[in-house]
């Protein structure tokens, strides 16, 4: 029976940041994947959706005709839409596949890595057996690391056939783009692609909003924002609305919405797209035979360092990713997957730290998010200034016809004015986050912040003036601009 210093069960971006952070530490490493090569994060998560957001982006930007050019003969084909898709994943999966064979073992005395397809399951605290069609084995290790992710939440009593009805991993299923679809669920994941099949213009798409807020974990006027741009980019949103069944017609579905009001209305589909989230892969994993039982939601319990808790004290069991419970993020998986291997040889430096995380919605305009927003500060009871500050007022927005965004600044109200959260959104976005979260982890206040100088033209300069908002000295003022620039306060009883 072969035996590893550590064996991981997925290879998604937890799993294999974590066979990569021990193949540093010198460890025989062997990674157990029953499914796609980097699970979810490259073939039905993260790099696929991302890929086909920058599609269709680009292909919205060349139908634009207010820029004093026109593009002739534009023309769109699903399937190549797909190919590309599927390209830039199958370029990521060869990337890992090069990795594993250049650490094969053999080619390395000290350390080595491995791949075996199939399904993992536990035995005992030190043997897995990996079942595939046809065979089996099994294998053993001083430490695991289970790393399986997640997998789209479905709703009881509705079928996903991966044809008409789906989830976001039958996208790529898809032959041809569907004349008109809904999307159940405005959270992240329905909202990106509601964003997506309306920047193709081929598909008239419909957002169903049980909430009447989209993204509602964000502020309001983030959300109204969201929400007035999906609009204007010809979705049509059902608020406070809830779906009681879709029927299968001869030639499309018949989804009937229930309104908060009382009334209902029934629409005919083509397609509809389940997005309410996603579930821990912890199926058929022999949990029981470990002392492991998921919380009620599935997760695992995982203490400091990441080890799995269970009722016969093993210290040698692991987890990352989306199966602890923490935020659904591919940023998140990797950091957990190398934490945990610091974590097995007893080389943590320092803990984990979720808070300020900077997040990305791929919406349009792309929204960035870190830090504490004002639902937030408020539920914690802290004492908050804030300025929002248009794009409009920003050079380099201006000169990228591209002014449809905001910078938004939430700062403690308490004589050190601590940066405590950000959210923007329009061109760059992503990238000016980071420095944020970065301030915010050092607990910079405004007055240190602003001895930055910033380079002209840039979207960051936005930042600078917003900040500046907060002292009173902007150079845009928001008694010029009271439609551009905003101010509140807020704190407890106030």
């Amino acid at each position: 029976m072969e035996k590893y210093d550590l064996v991981i069960i997925g290879s998604g971006p937890a799993g294999f940041a974590a066979a990569m952070r021990a193949i540093d530490m010198r460890k025989h490493v062997c990674i157990i994947e029953k499914s796609s090569l980097g699970g979810a994060g490259i073939m039905n998560g993260a790099l696929t959706s991302k890929t086909m957001w920058h599609l269709s982006e680009d292909y919205d930007i060349a139908a634009r005709t207010d820029r004093g050019y026109r593009a002739s003969g534009l023309t769109i084909n699903f399937q190549d839409v797909i190919k590309a898709v599927r390209s830039a994943a199958k370029a990521k999966i060869y990337q890992i596949k090069s990795q594993i064979e250049t650490l094969a073992p053999g080619r390395f005395p000290d350390y080595s890595l491995t791949l075996k397809h199939g399904h993992a399951r536990f035995l005992d605290n030190q043997t897995v057996e990996i079942t595939w069609a046809g065979g089996s084995e099994k294998i053993q290790a001083d430490a695991f690391l289970i790393a399986t992710g997640s997998r789209p939440r479905t709703l009881p009593g509705l079928k996903i056939d991966g044809h008409k009805i789906i989830t976001s991993d039958d996208i790529l299923k898809l032959h041809q783009f569907p004349e008109r679809m809904i999307i159940i669920g405005s959270g992240i994941i329905g909202t990106e692609y509601a964003t997506i099949f309306s920047n193709f213009g081929q598909t008239e798409v419909h957002l169903l909003d049980r909430q009447h807020r989209v993204i509602p974990f964000e502020d309001d006027d983030v959300s109204d924002f969201v929400s007035k741009n999906l609009e204007d980019n010809g979705v049509i949103i059902h608020h406070t609305a809830n779906l009681r069944t879709i029927r299968h017609e001869e030639n499309a579905l018949e989804v009937v919405l229930d309104y908060k009001d009382g009334h209902s209305q029934v629409l005919e589909m083509d397609l509809a797209l389940i997005a309410i989230g996603r579930i821990p892969n912890t199926d058929d994993l022999g949990l029981e035979n470990i002392g492991v039982e998921p919380d009620q939601r599935g997760y695992l319990h995982v203490d400091q360092y990441l080890r799995v808790q269970n009722k016969y004290g093993y210290k040698n069991i692991f987890a990352a990713g989306d199966i602890t419970g923490e935020a659904q993020l591919f940023s998140v998986a990797e950091m957990q997957g190398r934490f945990a291997v610091r974590a097995i040889y007893n080389k943590v430096s320092y803990p984990l730290n979720f808070h300020n995380m900077p997040t990305l919605m791929f919406f349009k305009p792309e929204v960035a998010a870190v830090g504490l927003n004002e639902k937030q500060l408020q539920e914690k009871g802290i004492p908050y200034k804030m300025a929002f500050y248009s794009n409009q007022l920003i050079n380099r927005a201006v000169a990228m016809r591209h002014t449809n965004g905001f910078i938004k600044i939430m700062a403690s109200d308490d004589g050190e004015e601590r940066i405590l959260g950000m959210r923007a959104a329009g061109p760059q976005a992503s990238s000016f986050i980071v420095s944020i979260a970065h301030i915010i982890n050092q607990k910079n206040s405004i007055d240190q912040v602003l001895q930055t100088i910033h380079p002209h033209p840039s979207m960051t300069e936005g930042i600078q003036d917003c900040l500046r908002v907060l002292k009173d000295k902007s150079i845009y003022k928001p008694e010029v601009f009271p439609h551009l620039i905003k101010t509140r306060k807020w704190a407890p009883g106030k």
